[in-house]
């Protein structure tokens, strides 16, 4: 018997005999306690698959497999945060910090004014960044989404050819590829674009005779919303958010430890263990820098270098 088998019995017994646990909670626990047991057998075998025919290998690390797993794929993404910017900030509070000590600089001052006067810019321009990405997410699905119509719009037509029809979705395929290449590589010029789609108005002119009448302006109208889809993910991918205020919030940030690291040692006083003082001006520090590095990531949406980052993927026209 498995040592979860163990666990399940043990408590189940425990709380039925003590008449606390309903017996409904019991179906429940014994569940959950199944999926545990699936999931723990899941994990031995993609061990054994690794460590082959060591047993005391897998069953050494069997417990922290799974998050040894989970930390390979997204560990760099969490370090994406830490960049030069964050060495600069740490080590600007940390020379501070010594300084005063050294100097005995310390003074008292209310810090809630200065503190509004970074968080609040730099939570605007988060919140800033966020919409532009939600912007972005809504075009991005009415591009798409006029893809495929025009796409079924033209294969359900049956004045065109099997190989007409190929020839269209290949075209609809090239679009959806150059428009995804555009956004990764942040290309400020959208020559390929426009190329890409006046392929479609090539195409009509081509075959008037099949796309004629209200077919042919019903393309035009489809081709209206793909031009504007693009031009507003196009337009979000080169403006971002008020650059002043993000080099204001940037500036702060890094002089922010000459009015702060005083203020804690003041507060804090000579007596007590000097660490105490670095450790609250460098993590706070950190966590400004981090927010600041965090909208920065926002302000680049298609990157794929992000935890925030769009899945362009997820929009192509042949996902």
């Amino acid at each position: 018997m498995t040592s979860l088998s163990l666990i399940y019995l043990a408590f189940v017994s425990y709380q039925f005999d003590r008449k606390t646990l309903p017996l409904a909670s019991i179906h429940g626990l014994r569940g959950l306690f199944i999926a545990l047991k699936r999931n723990a057998a899941a994990t031995a075998e993609r061990a054994k698959l690794i460590y082959g025919n060591y047993p005391f290998a897998y069953s050494y690390f069997l417990p922290t497999f799974n998050l040894l797993s989970f930390n390979q794929i997204n560990l760099q993404q969490y370090l994406v945060i830490i960049n030069q910017r964050t060495f600069i900030a740490l080590l600007t509070a940390l020379v501070t910090t010594y300084m005063c000590f050294r100097f005995d600089v310390h003074f008292d001052i209310d810090l809630t004014l200065i503190s509004i006067a970074m968080i609040f810019p730099l939570v605007f321009t988060i919140r800033g960044s966020f919409r532009r990405r939600e912007k972005a997410l809504e075009h991005l699905s009415e591009f798409r989404s006029t893809l495929k119509t025009l796409y079924y719009f033209f294969t359900s037509n049956n004045l065109l050819t099997e190989e007409e029809q190929v020839q269209v979705k290949g075209v609809l395929i090239n679009i959806s590829n150059t428009v995804m290449t555009h956004l990764r590589t942040n290309e400020v010029k959208t020559d390929n674009i426009d190329k890409s789609i006046h392929e479609v108005y090539s195409f009509v002119d081509q075959h008037i005779e099949a796309l004629s009448g209200k077919r042919k302006e019903k393309i035009f109208r489809f081709l209206k919303d793909l031009h504007e889809s693009v031009e507003n993910v196009h337009a979000i991918n080169i403006h971002r958010t008020p650059i002043s205020l993000k080099a204001y919030c940037l500036i702060f940030i890094y002089i922010f430890p000459l009015i702060y690291a005083p203020s804690i040692i003041n507060s804090i006083g000579y007596d007590h263990m000097q660490w105490i003082t670095y450790a609250i001006v460098m993590t706070s520090q950190f966590i400004l820098i981090a927010l600041y590095n965090i909208q920065n990531q926002l302000e680049y949406p298609f990157d794929d270098k992000g935890l925030d980052d769009i899945k362009l993927d997820n929009f192509r026209f042949d996902r």
